[in-house]
Formats: structure tokens, C-alpha cells, sequence
């Protein structure tokens, strides 16, 4: 099994985001930096857990424990169920993924266990933010 570190960021409600993706398993570490755009931080934190998803899909890692430090996407993905429709969109589209694998887990963790990926989050903000001003 691959446990896969996921942190969405944004610079202000919204700003400029980012995601972070850190998959240790197999022997080995991958990390991931996404620029995302305006957004908020809520749906920063969901589209990480979204591209982690289709990043472990893609290479073909079917068993699969995800940790987030957001309790909001922990919550909604648990339970299968959004208070705010708003993001409806996002958790539609991780119960899609879900099904896709042998087996798939998510944990809410402390920020503290999340370093790697909040800061792979944080570095994609400056990266986004970096193109901005060209």
C-alpha cells in the first residue's frame, strides 16, 4: 500500500493556490506541485485529493491510504456528503475516483505530519504567482 500526503494552499479566500502531492511507497518518494489559480483554500484542499487520485491512477497504484490535514475533505469524503454545494462538484468527482480502487482510504492527519505536501502547496503558489507578473 502507497500512502499519499495531500495539502491544498491559497494565498487569501480566494487567491492564487496550489497544490501539494507527496507518495511514498514502493521504495521510493514522488512529489507533485500544481499551480491551480484563484480559488479558495477549501477547494484547493479538494482538488489536491482529486490530482493525487488520478496521479496514483495513472501509474497504476490501486491500493492507496490518503492523508489530508483538511478535516472539511476528510468529513465530506467519509461521510459522502457536502453541506455547502459549492463543492458538490469536487467531492462527485473524488467518489468517482474512489471506485476505481482496490482499496482506498483517507485519514485526516495533524498539519505537522503534512510538511512535504503543504509546502509543495505553498511552492506552487509562488510558482503561480511568478507567472503572473510576465
Amino acid at each position: 500500500m502507497i500512502e499519499v500526503y495531500v495539502d491544498g494552499a491559497s494565498a487569501g479566500d480566494p487567491g492564487p493556490s496550489g497544490a501539494g502531492i507527496f507518495i511514498k511507497g514502493h521504495g521510493k518518494a514522488e512529489t507533485y506541485s500544481f499551480p491551480l489559480g484563484l480559488m479558495s483554500n477549501h477547494e484547493a484542499e479538494y482538488v489536491a485529493l482529486i490530482k493525487g487520485m488520478e496521479i496514483c491512477l495513472e501509474k497504476g497504484y490501486s491500493v492507496a491510504s490518503f492523508r489530508t490535514d483538511s478535516q472539511l475533505v476528510d468529513r465530506a469524503v467519509e461521510k459522502k456528503y457536502v453541506k455547502n454545494q459549492l463543492f458538490s462538484p469536487f467531492l462527485q468527482r473524488i467518489l468517482e475516483l474512489s471506485v476505481e480502487f482496490d482499496l482506498f482510504f483517507i485519514k485526516w492527519i495533524p498539519s505537522k505530519e503534512n510538511k512535504v505536501a503543504d509546502q509543495l502547496a505553498r511552492s506552487a503558489i509562488l510558482t503561480y504567482k511568478d507567472n503572473e507578473s510576465f
